[in-house]
């Protein structure tokens, strides 16, 4: 049994090896990226919670420090939806999904052209209480999750980008 399990391990690692596969953030090329990151300059946003994104994006990108100069400039736009899910008998919503949408498009500064464009949506989910002010609450933590796992998911999309540029096509979204 036990030479069973050996066994599938080095086969799966060889298998693992043999598809190219490569952790993003690897030691193998890793400070080239997250070199890349100092360059991008997180362009102003609307809103507190486009401001709440920025900065967010700005903790992620640059945790050694900005660059002195700008080499690409990222903007965003953000637009958020709310849906009342579970109801009562009595009609009234005790769940709610809080939906923010980020469009995103990282340009190159000296050029102005467009190098990377994409769309990342985020649910989270809150309740609703009886208390107007828990409920308030419940819905500014969401906010603050949405906003955290959005600039999470800019950050793995950005640098798959900046890996390896030609792999994937500049757009709009």
């Amino acid at each position: 049994m036990l030479l069973f399990k050996r066994a599938f391990l080095v086969l799966i690692g060889l298998t693992l090896a043999g598809c190219g596969f490569q952790p993003l953030y690897g030691v193998r090329d890793n400070t080239r990226v997250i070199e890349d990151f100092s360059f991008i300059t997180v362009a102003p946003m609307a809103d507190r919670l486009g401001q709440q994104l920025q900065n967010e994006l700005e903790r992620l990108l640059h945790p050694n420090g900005k660059a002195p100069r700008e080499r690409y400039r990222l903007n965003a736009e953000l637009t958020e939806s709310k849906s009342s899910l579970a109801v009562k008998k009595s009609a009234f919503a005790t769940r709610a999904n809080l939906e923010v949408t980020a469009k995103y498009i990282l340009t190159q500064s000296y050029i102005g052209d467009n190098r990377f464009a994409s769309t990342n949506s985020i649910t989270v989910s809150y309740n609703i209480y009886d208390s107007q002010f828990a409920t308030l609450m419940a819905e500014k933590d969401a906010r603050k999750r949405a906003v955290r796992e959005l600039a999470q998911e800019i950050r793995i999309r950005l640098a798959v980008y900046l890996r390896d540029p030609t792999k994937t096509t500049p757009g709009k979204p």
